[in-house]
């Protein structure tokens, strides 16, 4: 089967060489064309130009995109969409004064969310993710990252990581498994970290290996949580098993997490909203890829990570959604280039780029998704007729997205 799009009025991130990565001042040049046509044959992209070098193609189907934009898909690099229920009590919560702080200390939060998950079925776990799947995929994205956490048991985390492989079978994206081991201290081992990490290194993280469920390792290194000692002896663990460290680093305070993920060789080093100049210095060189998360300071009302700051030094940055129950319950990826671009002053360029090239390179995937490229997999956004691509961030209340397509397939 070919898909040909033609007449399109901007056809977005178009790549005649694979990049991978944007770092720095490139990520202010997103390449366009005007008028232009794009052929998808089965699920790869293998032509693009201006229209009048398409007049004599022919394609089993055709889409006029007279008006319309079209992109890669958004690739969202950090989520943790495997969940049960939700945490509406919480959110009134904080409108009523309470910090993320305050309920956590109270039994709240991470800990609400175990409770629940352990308490629910592997199935209802599986219904209730797949449908916030479906529904972000509608959203534009094409590629996601699913992390484990909310478990906070051996069972409930591979019940979780099942789930994720399931989602990987089901879907037509690509769906890349974290094996988030330590996300909050059980109420069970409270006043006793130790023994919690001793079961996560010597059970869990070997089970979760032998089967197969996880290709990145994930710890919270934050303060009241897990700090760089208990960090690093899990992802020593982790290094063991080959898994790959993808970290929560630096979301309320920066004591040395970015460091200690840049010496693991971690993929990304993610939320970053407190940041500082050694934080910025450990990135540079290295093969880490800074995420922000804007959608989770925009629900917490806390700092927004420092993008501009990144970029202007010569660093990479990716965006993605850290859609979960509760401090981010919106998978909405277009929101999200929106908020970087109005909160943390991202240009329009600047934020596609993070939100696609290296939004793949942070689930390394970025060698087949995140551009239009010939060769890549046919992963595309075609928006409703808007004037023109800065619309996308401008029009942040509107879902512009007319269609999506899925491996070369309508979704």
């Amino acid at each position: 089967m070919t898909l040909l799009i033609k007449n399109i009025k901007e056809l977005l991130q178009v790549r005649d060489t694979n990049v991978t990565i944007v770092k720095g001042e490139d990520m202010k040049v997103l390449p366009i064309l005007k008028n232009a046509y794009l052929l998808i044959e089965h699920d790869t992209i293998v032509e693009f130009g201006p229209m009048e070098e398409c007049l004599n193609i022919e394609a089993d189907q055709t889409i006029d995109a007279t008006g319309k934009v079209v992109l890669p898909t958004w690739c969202d690099s950090h989520t943790h969409i495997v969940y049960a229920g939700d945490r509406t009590q919480e959110f009134v919560d904080r409108i009523n004064g309470l910090s993320y702080e305050d309920i956590a200390n109270r039994g709240g939060g991470i800990l609400n969310s175990a409770e629940q998950l352990q308490n629910t079925s592997e199935d209802e776990l599986y219904n209730q993710a797949s449908k916030r799947l479906t529904e972000v995929i509608k959203l534009g994205t094409g590629a996601i990252e699913i992390k484990s956490g909310y478990g906070l048991t051996v069972e409930a985390e591979l019940k979780m990581l099942r789930v994720i492989k399931r989602l990987k079978h089901d879907f037509p994206i690509p769906v890349k498994p974290t094996l988030l081991a330590a996300h909050a201290i059980p109420k069970a081992y409270k006043g006793n970290k130790k023994a919690f990490i001793d079961i996560v290194v010597n059970e869990l993280i070997p089970k979760a290996a032998e089967a197969h469920l996880a290709e990145y390792i994930d710890v919270f290194c934050e303060k009241g949580y897990f700090d760089l000692e208990d960090t690093q002896r899990i992802l020593e663990a982790a290094k063991a098993h080959r898994l790959i460290p993808k970290i929560h680093v630096n979301q309320f305070n920066a004591f040395g997490g970015v460091a200690l993920g840049v010496e693991y060789d971690a993929l990304s080093v993610d939320h970053l909203e407190e940041l500082n100049p050694e934080d910025i210095s450990a990135l540079q060189g290295s093969n880490t890829m800074p995420v922000a998360l804007p959608s989770c300071s925009y629900f917490l009302s806390i700092p927004y990570t420092p993008g501009r700051a990144i970029i202007d030094a010569g660093l990479p940055l990716a965006l993605a959604t850290d859609y979960n129950p509760g401090s981010t319950p919106s998978g909405n990826m277009n929101f999200v280039v929106s908020s970087a671009c109005i909160k943390m002053k991202l240009t329009p360029e600047e934020a596609i780029n993070a939100a696609t090239i290296n939004g793949a390179y942070a689930m390394g995937l970025s060698n087949r998704y995140g551009s239009i490229c010939r060769g890549k997999k046919a992963n595309i956004i075609i928006t409703k007729a808007i004037p023109g691509y800065y619309h996308l961030p401008y029009a942040f209340g509107n879902n512009l997205i007319e269609t999506v397509i899925i491996n070369g397939d309508v979704f």
